[in-house]
């Protein structure tokens, strides 16, 4: 591929990334609590309450420190929002040429 094209293709993806967590934050805290809710396992016939029912509103509210909204949500969301934040950071810094956690 030309080398300008992989330039740009890097810094594209550097400002996907930083901007992912702004627009998320500016976003209003209950964007996501409208509507109804649907789990990855309902396609698979999985009916009965599953651990991923509520994650994206939990994480949305735990990004908004509204800690009381995201526990009746999901109280999976405070072990899953440090580590999209980690597979976040990793993603960003191995755009500079930092590699952090190789295991992960």
């Amino acid at each position: 591929m030309n080398k300008l094209f992989l330039k740009y293709w890097k810094y594209l993806k550097i400002i996907t990334l930083i901007s992912i967590p702004i627009f998320l934050w500016i976003m209003p805290a209950d964007f996501f609590d409208k509507g109804f809710s649907i789990s990855v396992f309902a396609f698979f016939g999985v009916e009965d309450y599953v651990y991923s029912t509520g994650m994206t509103r939990s994480v949305m509210h735990l990004i908004h420190f509204d800690f009381k909204s995201a526990l009746e949500y999901n109280m999976l969301g405070f072990f899953v929002l440090p580590l999209l934040f980690v597979l976040w950071l990793k993603l960003l810094l191995k755009e500079f040429g930092i590699c952090i956690l190789k295991w992960f």
